[in-house]
């Protein structure tokens, strides 16, 4: 590693993640980049204004829409731990929208669908946005989208190996 590489793993070392694993190993290429991306992840992941259960659903809609095994595997257990129903998740996985969802994941699922293949969001969802989770959340949530895809870029290029013991999920539905 190059020194700026030794500092840039060091730093993310001593934070929450431990370590440098997943996309960190592959952005460390650029470290500068990598120290600035994962720390607009921490905000993301750890502070945000966004409610934990809709952060995870976020992200899982993310990994699905970039077929991203390793984001998937490791925030599909992070989704259930923070409430994500299984049904949900499983609906998640296979590309479909569940029929029975909170009013804030039923707004999380509208506003990923229209980002993912319109990259615009109309008036009347915007301010539906703004009404469930506040000008700060709507803000993290367009954040964590561009973030989780960014990640899933890198590692999906850079063929980010699983976690040993890690199977990937099965993208072939929706």
């Amino acid at each position: 590693m190059t020194e700026a590489q030794r500092a840039a793993a060091a730093e993310i070392s001593a934070g929450r993640r431990g370590g440098v694993v997943g996309p960190f190993a592959a952005a460390l290429r650029s470290p500068e980049c990598m120290r600035r991306l994962q720390h607009l992840g921490a905000y993301l992941r750890y502070d945000s204004a966004i409610d934990p259960r809709l952060r995870e659903v976020v992200i899982l809609l993310t990994a699905r829409r970039w077929k991203q095994d390793y984001e998937w595997c490791a925030h599909e257990p992070l989704a259930r731990a923070a409430g994500v129903e299984p049904a949900t998740i499983d609906a998640i996985a296979a590309g479909q929208v569940p029929p029975a969802l909170t009013p804030g994941e039923a707004l999380v699922f509208e506003l990923c669908a229209v980002l993912f293949t319109d990259a615009r969001v109309g008036d009347a969802l915007y301010a539906r946005a703004v009404d469930v989770l506040g000008e700060p959340g709507l803000m993290d949530v367009l954040c964590a989208v561009g973030y989780y895809s960014t990640l899933a870029l890198i590692m999906n290029v850079t063929r980010t190996a699983l976690p040993e013991g890690m199977e990937a999920p099965d993208w072939s539905g929706g």
